[in-house]
């Protein structure tokens, strides 16, 4: 009888076994069933070289090395993991890859901003925010204008990183038919920011940034948003305004925006593996589109009543797949429209600015002394030296003298978070980590 039951178990598992192959086989199918799969945009020529630096990037991620190091995107369900991933053990892996990831984060924390123009110095001062207070190590992914090149490369390389710093430069680099319309778009390189998962192809995750900002806490802390995705989330950004009654895109947009008052995408955190294998609803096609398809249609039809250029394509996308959004609050993104007509970010008020975006140029003149007085503080900020004394300090005192404009008024609002990283930096120091 024993017998019989060992073999009746034995086929049990075989066929358990059977049915798991089974069900890998049609994932794979899946994949690659015919039609499904379209040709990427060709990019111009400059993206050649654009391609060839970020292909550098994710070298030893693809294959075994991206299995081994368990670095593969909170997309995938737990059997359908793409063949380039794990091989032929990707079934058993994904039982405990969803859970890892969502415990052990990427080491590695990617950052992406577009420099053109006379951006260099903002840039650098948005960099050297990021590596004052962040704790894992960064990938800068720089995408500057090619006069440009030099110049970050000399001021790059005299940063004492400590070894938790890497950067690559890339051109500017648009789809080959249409690198003029794209260029046009709002300002030059501007709409750069669109094609980063179609260029950075083995970046799994990444967070873009407008030249403008400044982090007040450490990248990590936005970074692991990622791990609140659920699972149909693509990307992170926050609401455009706080108070409908001063929305720009409730009271003047010609287009769809999404939510109640748009979305501003000057902070952008992004699943990129999720937005390359995503298919879009939109109002163009009843059939759904892939990232690289549906941009140029979008621009087609709608670029008589944009403003804001790819800012505006992000709001009309999210508006039809607002599933695929994840809203952070807006001390995540904190602009001058917070606090020039009263203080209307409550989360700031409450806990602080996190990241700062110093959007309509009020770090380079004197209409918002607040945001400019925080940006000549981390820009004049020299490694190494005393946070307290050489920051902090200094900064209070300036904020002081903005007490006259509304801004001004809260300006405890700009130093809250800003001192309990100081404070949070030392103690991890005093750990020795």
């Amino acid at each position: 009888m024993r017998r019989y039951a060992r073999m009746a178990l034995l086929c049990l598992g075989c066929g358990v076994c059977s049915l798991l192959y089974g069900f890998s086989q049609l994932a794979l199918s899946l994949e690659q069933e015919p039609g499904r799969q379209r040709q990427a945009p060709d990019f111009a020529a400059t993206g050649d070289r654009a391609a060839a630096a970020a292909g550098s990037e994710g070298r030893g991620q693809a294959g075994a090395g991206r299995c081994k190091n368990l670095s593969v995107s909170f997309w995938n369900s737990y059997w359908m993991l793409p063949s380039d991933v794990c091989g032929m053990n990707c079934f058993w892996e994904a039982a405990f890859r969803y859970d890892y990831m969502k415990t052990h984060p990427s080491e590695k924390m990617h950052l992406a901003v577009v420099a053109c123009g006379e951006r260099l110095e903002e840039t650098v001062t948005m960099l050297r925010s990021a590596i004052i207070f962040s704790i894992k190590p960064l990938q800068f992914h720089i995408f500057a204008e090619d006069q440009l090149h030099e110049n970050f490369k000399d001021i790059l390389d005299d940063f004492p990183y400590e070894g938790k710093v890497n950067y690559t430069l890339y051109p500017i680099t648009f789809p080959t038919e249409s690198a003029a319309e794209w260029k046009k778009l709002f300002k030059p390189c501007a709409s750069q920011r669109l094609f980063l998962p179609l260029i950075l192809k083995n970046v799994d995750s990444l967070l873009y940034v407008d030249t403008d900002i400044l982090f007040l806490r450490p990248v990590d802390d936005i970074w692991s948003f990622l791990g609140k995705f659920n699972s149909t989330q693509i990307a992170a950004m926050a609401p455009e305004h706080e108070e409908p009654r001063i929305g720009w895109y409730n009271r003047f947009a010609r287009h769809p925006y999404y939510g109640v008052t748009g979305i501003n995408s000057g902070v952008m955190l992004m699943n990129m593996t999720r937005i390359r294998r995503k298919y879009f609803k939109n109002d163009m096609t009843p059939v759904r589109l892939q990232w690289g398809e549906i941009l140029m249609p979008l621009l087609k039809k709608y670029k008589l009543n944009i403003t804001w250029g790819d800012q505006d394509l992000l709001n009309i996308m999210f508006f039809h797949n607002p599933e695929s959004l994840y809203v952070f609050p807006c001390q995540w993104n904190y602009r001058p429209d917070h606090c020039i007509y009263g203080s209307n970010c409550k989360e700031a008020e409450e806990e602080g600015i996190f990241i700062l975006h110093g959007n309509r140029g009020v770090y380079h003149d004197d209409k918002q002394p607040t945001f400019r007085a925080v940006y000549e503080a981390i820009k004049n900020y020299s490694f190494g030296d005393d946070l307290v004394h050489s920051l902090l300090q200094p900064l209070e005192l300036e904020l002081r003298k903005t007490m006259h404009t509304y801004c001004g008024r809260v300006y405890k609002v700009f130093t809250k978070q800003l001192t309990k990283s100081v404070r949070d930096l030392y103690a991890r120091r005093s750990k020795g980590r």
